[in-house]
């Protein structure tokens, strides 16, 4: 057999427009596609109905119907990374490997191993931006450093974007924004038979029967995006989030969607960006909070109000039809995720942490990056983030965000009954209790 090159599938479950790929396919060897279940991530997931697992391997399967109808297919792996490609060395010629960046710590670790393994054997590891527009080093200040603040940071990202533009003044044409177009090349795959293709059921999982967002969007939902996107009675938000975060969509295809649809919804990607480079530029934001004065808030142990939060029965509609929308879905409205979060560490005084921890337990669209930004800013430790003394009232944003009730009696059928809990904590109590806490913290620092 003669050498090929494999292309290691991770964030970017998709043959279209994948810039890793197309160097692949562009390569002097025929390309064999790789996934590999991740042992290290599969076995610290305690939901054996993890609905992540099954859409992974949904599209895994899509990836391996299409490489057959190409006369190809893609090798499926199960096991630890660095056991997995040692069989894989011993077993195939291979000349090259190819991939795209992934920036969490683990990811970074992975990759690493990897690649001492194949420089043992003078393979070359060739990886390649795709899953944002600017990563790392990109879009900094002008002294070199990165930026910790948004605002700043987008404007920097939108002339970035239009340095390096095909016509003047069209960003849509921006050398950034540009699609590889992959399929020229892939008569470039190698010819192999179908490989075998391991069940859900085998890697230990079953299906969770939550409804997968559609990757096409109505572009009236982008266009009107400004509009619709704080109102979760409705559909107004795209809801590609699980796409994104395991690359079954480009980002660049999207981002030159919104260019010409609508400018809020391209700031959204941009806040994307934003959170990935922050957690690239500082890791410990991870687990720790960005600003280290924040370490000496003292959070409540609270099991009860934790659980009361997680089951959606604090007693404030918009806060427990958020968090059931989430169990039922792994989705939340964005709006809703917010006030979740800050009724969480501001009302109930429970650290981020065990917050984040949830939602990346729930989240069908969990990305670590945007998930520890959110949550931060929620709390008031991280980049960007609302300050301490705004604590939101769930109430009041109810009122703004769902007057007619239409969200919260889609989520809470017992809403405006006996059955339906009080309030665990007044809200007034709670926010005096919040800027006394908090202020003795940052006392400390």
């Amino acid at each position: 057999m003669r050498p090929i090159a494999i292309f290691w599938h991770r964030r970017d479950l998709r043959l279209h427009d994948n810039a890793g790929l197309y160097h692949a396919l562009k390569g002097d060897l025929p390309v064999l596609p790789l996934f590999i279940f991740d042992a290290h991530i599969l076995d610290d997931l305690s939901d054996k109905k993890d609905a992540r697992v099954e859409f992974i391997h949904q599209h895994v399967t899509q990836l391996h119907s299409q490489l057959e109808a190409l006369g190809s297919t893609i090798r499926v792996e199960h096991g630890s990374p660095a056991e997995v490609w040692k069989r894989l060395l011993d077993e195939l010629p291979v000349g090259a490997v190819y991939t795209n960046h992934d920036y969490e710590p683990y990811a970074l670790q992975r990759d690493e191993e990897v690649r001492r393994l194949l420089a043992e054997r003078q393979i070359p590891l060739h990886t390649y931006k795709d899953h944002v527009i600017f990563e790392r080093q990109e879009v900094v200040k002008d002294d070199g450093l990165p930026y910790t603040i948004f605002t700043p940071y987008s404007r920097k990202w939108r002339a970035t974007l239009l340095s390096r533009t095909g016509q003047p003044g069209d960003a849509g044409a921006s050398f950034y924004l540009k699609s590889y177009p992959n399929e020229q090349y892939f008569h470039r795959f190698a010819s192999l038979p179908p490989a075998p293709l391991p069940s859900l059921e085998s890697l230990g999982f079953e299906r969770a029967g939550l409804p997968f967002p559609s990757a096409e969007v109505a572009r009236s939902i982008i266009r009107n995006y400004d509009k619709t996107r704080d109102i979760p009675g409705i559909a107004g938000t795209s809801r590609l989030g699980v796409h994104f975060r395991f690359g079954t969509i480009s980002i660049r295809e999207k981002a030159r969607h919104a260019l010409s649809l609508n400018d809020t919804y391209l700031n959204e990607l941009i806040w994307r960006d934003f959170y990935a480079m922050i957690l690239s530029n500082f890791p410990h934001v991870a687990d720790r909070a960005f600003r280290p004065e924040y370490e000496h808030i003292e959070w409540r142990q609270d099991e009860t109000g934790l659980q009361r939060w997680r089951d959606g029965l604090t007693g404030y509609p918009l806060v427990d039809a958020g968090m059931r929308e989430l169990a039922s879905t792994g989705y939340m409205h964005n709006r809703v995720r917010m006030v979740t979060a800050s009724f969480l560490t501001k009302h109930l005084l429970i650290d981020w942490r065990l917050g984040e921890a949830w939602f990346a337990q729930k989240l069908l669209d969990f990305d670590l990056a945007s998930n520890s930004g959110g949550w931060q800013w929620a709390a008031g430790c991280g980049t960007d983030a609302a300050p301490y003394f705004r604590v939101f009232n769930p109430t009041a944003q109810q009122e703004k965000f769902d007057p007619d009730l239409v969200y919260i009696r889609r989520w809470i059928p017992e809403y405006g009954t006996s059955r339906y809990p009080q309030p665990i904590v007044e809200h007034k109590m709670a926010r005096e209790r919040c800027l006394e806490v908090y202020k003795a913290g940052l006392g400390k620092s």
